[in-house]
């Protein structure tokens, strides 16, 4: 039975491969399968049918198929696409060339150059106030407003410290009509010692005649020709002109002596004069530092001062900018390698950054900005990280703008040129220059 049943299927199946080629794509790959399948073995569950033999119904016939594109590789060769895409090919080369030659100017071009964010405008703030105390009279400046060397920031009364300078003025006065004074003195008793000096030369006159005289008078007593009282006479004239003679000595010491007592007395007088002349200049300088001015030029910044106020002697009236401003830029300590001072820095100030500005390193500061922090690091405590360090670096400004406030804080990129040699995008530059002037 299981026999028959399987000769009954072929026999399906050669009647059906009969009309195979009769089928509208009998020749594809799908169909030949299907008819192989049939002819291997029967249908899942044919065992198991009763042997009945059943009219087979016409097969639908199927829809034309299109015959499948050949794979490829199954014909001819197919080309690289360098020929297949010549022109994309080409210009895919000349892009990624001048990529390439366009990074490596770049490149080289800037690393002749160092450049950090971190940067901003320093100055000097300087706060002003008077040296004297006083009321304000008078403010004539304001905020912000722009002063020159010497300008006036605000004026105190000033009628006190007039007061103290006449009497100083006074005072010098006094001390020079002293020595006057003792100037005439010394002439009038420089007088009197000439008198006593003349008084002195007569009496060694009158001396010497008496000496004379009684010498005389004393041998003719001794020969017989003359009297012993004449002899005594002239002996007694001799002692009184020797006393004559001691006292106009004794004058003329006292009047040398007084002298000598006048010149010191003027030693005082021009101690208390030059003492005086000091007093009459610091009333003199009281005086002028009534009005407080400016001692560079500079901008006013938070003013404070008010007329009517009284202003103590040290307290802030404005703080004071200078208009000598420089950059503190704080590279990294990896970018100082080749920097040194005097490189030319171009500058962009991020509230103009129109403007070109211009400047060179003046110093690189000697140490890190945290070492001379109020409170520095202490790497010997604790775990350590290395980090790399910022190291301040002082850049003047060649150009400064005039039309525009520029103040400490104001944030600058600046570029420092480390390498002065010419890099090979400003060497090509500048050889096209040449060439295009040329032609």
């Amino acid at each position: 039975m299981l026999k028959s049943s399987i000769e009954n299927v072929r026999e399906e199946a050669l009647q059906d491969v009969e009309g195979y080629h009769s089928l509208p794509g009998g020749d594809s790959p799908s169909q030949k399968q299907a008819w192989r399948a049939k002819l291997d073995g029967p249908a899942p569950g044919a065992l198991e049918r009763p042997m009945v033999e059943r009219p087979r119904p016409k097969a639908p016939a199927e829809p034309e198929r299109e015959a499948p594109k050949p794979v490829s590789g199954s014909g001819a060769p197919r080309r690289g696409f360098l020929r297949r895409r010549p022109f994309t090919s080409a210009a895919a080369a000349i892009l990624l060339a001048a990529a390439l030659g366009s990074g490596y100017l770049y490149w080289d071009y800037a690393r002749h150059f160092e450049s950090t964010d971190d940067a901003f405008i320093a100055s000097r703030q300087i706060p002003i106030a008077p040296k004297v105390s006083g009321y304000v009279t008078s403010v004539p400046v304001t905020d912000n407003q722009h002063v020159d060397q010497g300008g006036v920031i605000a004026r105190i009364d000033d009628r006190d410290y007039r007061i103290a300078l006449d009497q100083a003025k006074a005072q010098v006065d006094a001390a020079q009509a002293a020595i006057k004074n003792i100037d005439a003195q010394t002439a009038v008793q420089q007088a009197q010692v000439n008198a006593n000096q003349a008084q002195v030369e007569q009496a060694e006159a009158a001396l010497t005649f008496a000496k004379q005289q009684a010498a005389r008078y004393e041998h003719l007593a001794g020969t017989g020709y003359g009297t012993v009282q004449n002899a005594q006479q002239y002996s007694s004239q001799l002692s009184q002109q020797e006393a004559a003679l001691k006292s106009a000595q004794a004058a003329l010491n006292v009047a040398q002596r007084q002298i000598e007592s006048l010149k010191a007395q003027r030693e005082s007088a021009k101690a208390s004069l030059e003492q005086a002349i000091a007093q009459r200049d610091q009333a003199q300088l009281n005086l002028s530092y009534t009005t407080v001015t400016t001692a560079e030029p500079g901008r006013v910044v938070n003013l404070t001062a008010d007329p009517g106020e009284y202003a103590q002697a040290g307290t802030n009236l404005t703080m004071f900018v200078p208009d000598d401003i420089w950059i503190t830029a704080n590279f990294k300590e990896t970018q100082l390698d080749l920097m040194r001072p005097g490189q030319p820095a171009d500058m962009s100030i991020d509230a103009y950054p129109e403007r070109e500005v211009r400047g060179r390193v003046a110093s690189v500061q000697p140490g890190s900005g945290t070492a001379f922090s109020l409170l520095p690091a202490q790497n010997a405590t604790g775990n350590y990280v290395k980090i790399v360090q910022r190291v301040p670096v002082k850049i003047v400004i060649s150009n400064p703008p005039a039309d525009v406030a520029l103040g400490p804080g104001m944030s600058v990129e600046p570029t420092v040129r480390v390498n002065p040699k010419p890099s090979l995008y400003e060497r090509l530059a500048s050889w096209i220059d040449n060439w295009w002037s040329r032609s």
